[in-house]
């Protein structure tokens, strides 16, 4: 089936961002008294910017409130992106095809201060973004797709979705959407949430053509 829409995650899929989540947080955990640990990265791939603040806090012990460490995170990613956003390569160009083909959202876990600098510095528009803390909850659960699909006027069963971790596919998944997973190169999902994909690209250039075969 042609999808009505196609549902970009962000992270790992248009910018080569999550390492970089990874290290801003580890600071802020460090200059804050807490400790990191091994599961921490993984742990809080897809949480909305709410869980995994309270994650920073409650779990890995930064002597902040969650509301500060939300903050000092986001305000040190942002600072970034300005500066230079950590486009993946072929990710600009593959979006602005597709857009010009489907109605297409951004629906990610991050928070909506770093969607937007995502799209003001590369300069694309969309039909909708979504952040999941502006929902119920944050991936592996499916509510952003839910949602996203909605305010493009459709159901995310009819669309396409594409993810590239193991939360992300799950969600998407449990949408109801056609998944196109990307892996992250450096946070490899699991064979289980991979193994729902309905195809796993090489990278995001070949969204164009795979969209096509749906047709």
């Amino acid at each position: 089936m042609t999808p009505a829409a196609v549902l970009f995650d962000l992270d790992g899929v248009l910018v080569d961002s999550e390492q970089l989540w990874d290290r801003i947080r580890r600071d802020v955990v460090a200059a804050h008294g807490g400790r990191w640990t091994d599961d921490a990265t993984r742990a809080m791939q897809g949480m909305s910017t709410p869980e995994w603040a309270r994650y920073l806090v409650d779990d890995l012990g930064a002597q902040l409130t969650a509301d500060d460490a939300a903050e000092r995170v986001i305000a040190e990613m942002a600072r970034v992106y300005a500066a230079d956003a950590p486009v993946l390569p072929g990710a600009a160009d593959t979006l602005r095809r597709v857009a010009e083909r489907f109605p297409t959202a951004i629906a990610s876990s991050a928070p909506p201060r770093i969607i937007q600098a995502f799209l003001d510095s590369t300069g694309l528009t969309v039909g909708a973004t979504l952040s999941s803390e502006q929902v119920g909850a944050g991936k592996p659960a499916p509510d952003v797709y839910l949602e996203a699909a909605r305010l493009l006027g459709t159901s995310a069963a009819d669309c396409a979705a594409v993810e590239d971790s193991s939360n992300g596919l799950r969600a998407a998944t449990a949408s109801g959407a056609t998944v196109f997973a990307v892996p992250n190169a450096h946070f490899p999902p699991a064979e289980d949430a991979l193994a729902e994909a309905h195809r796993v690209l090489g990278d995001i250039t070949e969204l164009p053509a795979a969209l096509d075969e749906l047709g």
